[in-house]
C-alpha cells in the first residue's frame, strides 16, 4: 500500500505517516496499512489487534 521508496517500515516504528484521517469517527489510516484510533489502539495490516495504551486511574490527574 505504501508507495515510498524505500517502503516504509512496519507499523511497530513511528515512521509511516497519516494518508487518510478521519477525526469525526476517530481513526486514521497510515501508509502502510494500519488504522490507528484516537485512543491509541490498532488494528494492523496482518489483522493483528494492538489495544490501546490505557493509563491507571490512579495516575491521572484531577482538577481541583
Amino acid at each position: 500500500m505504501c508507495s515510498h521508496q524505500p517502503s516504509c517500515p512496519s507499523s511497530d516504528n513511528t515512521a509511516p505517516h497519516i494518508v487518510a484521517a478521519h477525526p469525526e469517527q476517530g481513526w486514521s489510516l497510515l501508509c502502510d496499512g494500519a488504522i490507528v484510533f484516537d485512543d491509541s489502539g490498532e488494528l494492523l495490516p496482518d489483522g493483528r489487534v494492538v489495544a490501546p495504551h490505557r493509563v491507571p486511574a490512579g495516575r491521572l490527574a484531577i482538577a481541583a
